[in-house]
């Protein structure tokens, strides 16, 4: 309980009760003062010569205030010693309390220094002279234009149990016009940038236009960084609010004062349209909210304006509003990939190729429904369409050209390489690849390839046209024919001997005599 001082008229009170033979509990309950003191008043008017078997007479201004300079002491500047006490340590006081201290440790720490005085004291001499705890004096913001602006804000509403048997918070997303007061009321499950994004488009299809500009709360959906003056905007709800053409001015952080509009509204919102009802499910709540704001809230006499909010709204406000959307937005996501080593990038579980050296590098990443964006230092590089989590969207054209047919698995590619390096090159490279899973003999179409690069074309060439004329497909047979110069004689002892059958000795030492 806060300090209060006590009045003459109710010492006097006290007094006259205690002469009519009532105890000290009674005359503190009638009295509307503590016990404590009732006793003491009592005892120094006892001390001063009252006597309880007498009349109300004794309590003359006299008596009375002898019994006050008694009880409150002597007091030259109007001030206990307790209260000069404090006043000594003024300066350390407020420097503590400008550290963010809070008034407890101060008087903890006075204590350590000596100075012992009650918590109360303290408070009071804190409150009274260093403002401690004052609320700061704030100055009505004129409204805006009609149709100018709306705040929003998000609160929780209740509890509501969901389709799974699971009781689950309710918040509610609030929409308050400033200049009429309409309001409305988007009962949601979630804050994420679906949730909210959602809430606005039914907030502009309720109120059948968009508002100029949107005063929202700190909400991690809208703002990424919360500044005074520079705030950062998250990137999608950046693109959604130029796709409706409004503006986006949130409020400072733990600064309600900022949106005032929306935040009395949150309370109401609770009390009188979610409290005591029952719902059905989601849907329920936001299709009762919709009517609740249109013939509860909508048509009720408001405390400042002492009008209706719907029909200032539908007067003023709804002819001044931007035309409805009359298209779905696709909702992207932004992210920062890191590119890796096979150049590409993972978005959404789904692998992409970026172009150019970047392998190592963050890009920024734009995905929605069709298609997958690709920036460096805002400079778009690459557009891709989107594939299903798992799969793998390349470009051929993104990979070095040595090693785009092998990773794409372009036997074409290869084909027409090997044949480039003479005829008989690509028609071996063919027999090669002349496999049920061709792509798993490309590596040995590769090393013929780089027995061109070391031994030159032409050396490869007549190798190959030998080792088809003898029926040797072999990528191994022909390094082998260039490293040691062989013949046409002595390609037959370099092929790879056949493979021997299961059983060396002849089927007939197995066959079964019969009895004749």
């Amino acid at each position: 309980m806060s300090y209060r001082e006590v009045s003459v008229i109710e010492i006097r009170e006290m007094l006259r009760l205690w002469l009519e033979g009532r105890g000290l509990r009674e005359v503190a309950r009638l009295s509307g003062t503590d016990r404590k003191t009732v006793r003491r008043y009592v005892e120094w008017a006892q001390s001063c010569g009252v006597d309880r078997d007498g009349d109300i007479g004794q309590l003359t201004d006299e008596l009375l205030t002898a019994v006050i300079a008694g009880v409150r002491g002597k007091r030259p500047g109007g001030r206990s010693d307790a209260w000069e006490t404090v006043a000594g340590q003024r300066e350390q006081i407020k420097a503590w309390l400008d550290q963010g201290l809070t008034l407890t440790k101060v008087h903890i720490l006075l204590g350590r220094r000596g100075v012992v005085v009650s918590y109360r004291t303290l408070h009071r001499y804190a409150t009274t002279e260093l403002g401690f705890g004052k609320r700061r004096t704030t100055v009505r913001v004129a409204d805006c234009e009609p149709g100018a602006e709306v705040q929003v804000d998000f609160g929780r509403l209740g509890l509501l149990t969901d389709v799974e048997g699971r009781r689950r918070v309710v918040k509610g997303l609030i929409f308050t016009a400033v200049y009429s007061r309409h309001l409305f009321v988007y009962p949601t499950y979630r804050e994420t940038l679906n949730d909210v994004i959602a809430g606005f488009e039914a907030a502009w299809v309720y109120f059948d236009g968009v508002f100029a500009v949107v005063i929202p709360d700190n909400m991690k959906a809208i703002v990424d960084q919360a500044h005074a003056t520079d705030p950062r905007l998250n990137d999608s709800f950046r693109e959604y609010a130029e796709a409706r053409g409004f503006v986006v001015d949130p409020a400072r952080v733990r600064s309600p004062q900022d949106k005032p509009r929306v935040e009395r509204c949150v309370p109401y919102a609770r009390s009188n349209f979610f409290a005591g009802e029952q719902f059905r499910d989601l849907d329920d709540c936001r299709e009762r909210a919709q009517r609740w704001c249109r013939e509860v809230a909508g048509m009720r006499i408001h405390g400042t304006t002492r009008l209706r909010p719907a029909e200032v709204f539908a007067a003023d406000e709804a002819p001044k509003l931007k035309p409805l959307p009359d298209t779905v937005f696709d909702i992207p996501a932004w992210t920062h990939p890191k590119v890796a080593p096979d150049r590409h990038v993972q978005i959404a579980k789904a692998l992409y190729s970026v172009p150019g050296e970047l392998v190592g590098q963050r890009l920024t990443a734009r995905l929605d429904a069709r298609t997958v964006k690709l920036y460096r230092r805002g400079e778009l590089i690459k557009v891709h369409p989107r594939v299903p989590a798992g799969r793998r969207q390349t470009d051929p054209a993104d990979l070095p050209s040595e090693l785009t047919a092998y990773a794409m698995r372009d036997l074409n590619t290869l084909q027409r390489k090997a044949e480039a390096h003479g005829n008989h090159v690509g028609v071996y490279a063919a027999a090669v690849l002349e496999h049920p899973l061709p792509w798993t003999r490309m590596r040995q179409v590769y090393r013929l390839l780089g027995l061109v690069r070391r031994h030159g074309p032409d050396a490869v060439d007549d190798a190959c046209r030998r080792a088809l004329e003898a029926e040797v497909i072999d990528v191994s047979v022909i390094d082998r024919m260039l490293t040691r110069g062989t013949t046409g004689q002595q390609l037959a002892l370099l092929a790879p001997p056949p493979v021997p059958s299961r059983f060396v000795r002849a089927t007939t030492d197995f066959a079964v005599r019969r009895p004749s």
